[in-house]
């Protein structure tokens, strides 16, 4: 289990977010907690989820600000405005490393486990 290294950035009220720290606590999977809402995310961190996942799987798709977001033409004003509101970034994110997950997806965080 040494490999993995999770860290899940949500939000308190997000019902995802919830549901993917209950999945790694039923597991005894230790993972630290980042409160989008409180703390943001770092341009390195949303670099590296964005190589891991794509820039449009980072943008919530039930915020109504979302589509200012996508409408913007480069990518680089994307993940600057994704960086100055963290609450039209898709949640959870889960990061394992250089992996990382948008949403709840339980299949993947299962292999992540069977290889760690």
């Amino acid at each position: 289990m040494s490999t993995i290294n999770l860290q899940i950035f949500g939000t308190s009220k997000c019902f995802d977010t919830k549901k993917a720290q209950r999945y790694f606590k039923e597991r005894r999977i230790k993972f630290q907690m980042v409160d989008l809402s409180k703390y943001g995310i770092s341009r390195g961190e949303l670099q590296s989820v964005k190589n891991a996942v794509g820039l449009e799987a980072l943008i919530s798709p039930t915020n109504p600000d979302a589509a200012s977001v996508r409408y913007l033409a480069y990518d680089a004003d994307k993940l600057e405005k994704l960086l100055e509101q963290p609450s039209l970034l898709h949640t959870p994110i889960v990061r394992n490393g250089r992996q990382a997950t948008v949403g709840y997806c339980p299949d993947i965080w299962a292999e992540w486990l069977a290889k760690g």
